[in-house]
């Protein structure tokens, strides 16, 4: 390949310095390289990157910065099936195989074709607000549905995970989970993450969660500080469909959560409100160059960062 392009975090590459060098690099040996920053906001508040700069040709694209930058160009770009490679500017970086020391051996061996290529499942969610209630819904009603249905938003996809957490007031909120439309457990807690394998090493990693294969295809859930003794992360199949609805612990029923896709999009539920979430439709494709097993980057990263 010959053809990259590069999306910069600049808060992460200080006047894009290793941008860039990298991009002058890759001219010199006579490929082509632009760049965009990864800051544009969106009507959500969100960061968006649009896939329509990107010109045709690329056949590969750099997400300078950490895991966040990977993560939502990996999201933005899906649909374009443009496999990413990210340069760790920032702490961790599971997902970060390259930093400015290593990105430009790097480019050589992609310029000669020596490359693996990994697929991550994602995960895709909608929101259902306004259940039998008979108050306006704040978020609009771009697919609406019947009263008694509630509006349907539209669908957001994410990499990590998408997390249902309490909103408001300093207290456990009460979240009915079912599976495939069976009841499966409610959870007093102050949230709960459905994560993907790639996410569990994120935010399901801290609260608790195992750490699983990137490349394995399930769906974890995992409370967030569960008011249990016994509440453990659940390990489902990937092709099995998640609904979480928001139960109410007062009479008032005015309890409220947050919705959150990748740490980004966010929306607000309120009792009798629920998210589905299922598998995407899409995978994201991420370069590998190294052939260290997902166990030895793990023992390194922890090595790291102890």
């Amino acid at each position: 390949m010959k053809d990259f392009y590069i999306i910069t975090n600049e808060q992460k590459d200080e006047g894009l310095k290793v941008t860039k060098q990298m991009q002058t690099y890759i001219q010199k040996r006579g490929g082509t390289c632009g760049y965009a920053l990864n800051r544009s906001q969106g009507k959500d508040g969100s960061e968006n990157l649009n896939p329509e700069v990107i010109p045709e040709k690329v056949e590969c694209v750099f997400c300078v910065g950490g895991d966040g930058t990977l993560i939502r160009a990996a999201r933005d770009l899906v649909e374009r099936k443009i496999p990413v490679i990210g340069v760790n500017q920032g702490h961790i970086g599971y997902l970060c195989e390259l930093d400015s020391s290593t990105v430009f051996s790097a480019i050589n061996q992609l310029m000669a074709d020596k490359y693996m290529m990994e697929k991550r499942m994602l995960l895709n969610g909608y929101c259902v607000t306004g259940r039998n209630r008979k108050k306006e819904n704040v978020f609009g009603n771009d697919c609406g549905a019947g009263p008694a249905d509630g509006i349907r938003h539209s669908p957001h996809l994410a990499l990590n995970d998408i997390v249902i957490h309490r909103s408001g007031f300093l207290q456990v909120v009460n979240l009915i989970i079912s599976v495939n439309g069976e009841y499966l457990n409610t959870y007093s807690a102050d949230g709960i993450i459905i994560a993907t394998p790639t996410g569990s090493t994120a935010y399901s990693m801290s609260a608790g969660g195992p750490i699983v294969d990137p490349k394995a295809e399930l769906i974890l859930i995992t409370p967030i500080s569960p008011h249990a003794l016994n509440s453990k992360s659940i390990v489902l199949g990937a092709e099995d469909e998640i609904v979480v609805e928001i139960g109410s612990r007062r009479m008032e029923e005015d309890e409220e959560a947050e919705v959150s896709f990748d740490g980004d999009l966010s929306f607000r539920l309120a009792v009798g409100d629920r998210i589905v979430i299922r598998r995407a439709g899409e995978s994201m494709r991420i370069l590998k160059l190294n052939k260290l097993s997902f166990l030895e980057n793990l023992r390194k990263k922890m090595q790291e960062y102890t």
